[in-house]
């Protein structure tokens, strides 16, 4: 545990589910209070029960992460609770699998509007109440595909994922004199809730493509987003860190063995 995370203030989009609802699980664990956004406050709350249920400290605020004034209020709402807001999770994002030659504008703007221009107006809306924090975090949630591997059907996810990497260079640069920091984290396959419902056969040979062999926790992603978000990490901005048990490394299968 990073010591320095306890009675922080972190707001978590996407926090219902997958990696989020793993991010705000792990941030609450280490004492942090955290703000759980969804697009529904009954998802939200879902995941702010479990926390409470282990004792942590934790408000549901529902809000889409595409309409800049929910966002606002999403940030206010942490803000008049916890009294403060240091750490932005913009995790939120989806994944609809649509081929390149099929897909239409409709679903390329859904997943840009979502995964992209979310992160932008997200990171926008936080701006004023981290420069009041002793020293602001955002952390990204990016993935491996897009800015190192590709996937058929995701292209527009892809991009997404991408072009979320060249927003934070600048958004670093722009922010550091606040003392706001701007990191990414760059999942592999990681087990959420919608992987295991491809079933085991599926999860077994994906595993078998990673070196370490095994899928990756929703906690390894947390615990890269924490030491972003850490004191100690105060010196750390504009970088990715890349949580995927090794699977970018193997120029084949049979590399692997």
């Amino acid at each position: 545990m990073i010591a320095s995370i306890e009675g922080l203030s972190v707001l978590v989009t996407g926090g219902s589910k997958g990696i989020g609802k793993g991010i705000a699980k792990a941030f609450a664990a280490a004492g942090a209070r955290v703000t759980v956004v969804a697009r529904t406050e009954a998802s939200a709350m879902a995941t702010v029960e479990e926390i409470t249920r282990a004792g942590g400290t934790a408000m549901a605020v529902a809000a889409d992460v595409t309409r800049r004034d929910q966002m606002d209020a999403a940030v206010a709402a942490s803000v008049k609770t916890f009294g403060s807001l240091d750490v932005l999770c913009a995790n939120a994002g989806i994944f609809p699998s649509a081929g390149l030659e099929e897909m239409t504008e409709e679903q390329w703007d859904e997943v840009m509007d979502t995964n992209l221009k979310g992160t932008f107006i997200t990171v926008q809306a936080a701006l004023p109440a981290l420069k009041n924090s002793a020293a602001g975090r955002v952390v990204l949630t990016s993935s491996i595909t897009g800015p190192i591997t590709g996937f058929p059907g995701w292209s527009h996810y892809g991009a997404s994922k991408a072009g979320q990497l060249g927003f934070l260079k600048t958004a670093a640069i722009e922010l550091g004199k606040y003392q706001i920091t701007v990191n990414a984290v760059m999942p592999g396959n990681i087990i959420t809730e919608g992987l295991e419902d491809m079933g085991q056969d599926y999860l077994d040979q994906m595993a078998a493509s990673i070196p370490l062999k095994r899928l990756g926790s929703t906690g390894d992603i947390a615990s890269a987003a924490m030491f972003f978000a850490s004191r100690e990490a105060g010196y750390v901005t504009g970088q990715t860190i890349v949580v995927d048990g090794g699977q970018v490394l193997p120029e084949s299968l049979e590399a692997v063995g």
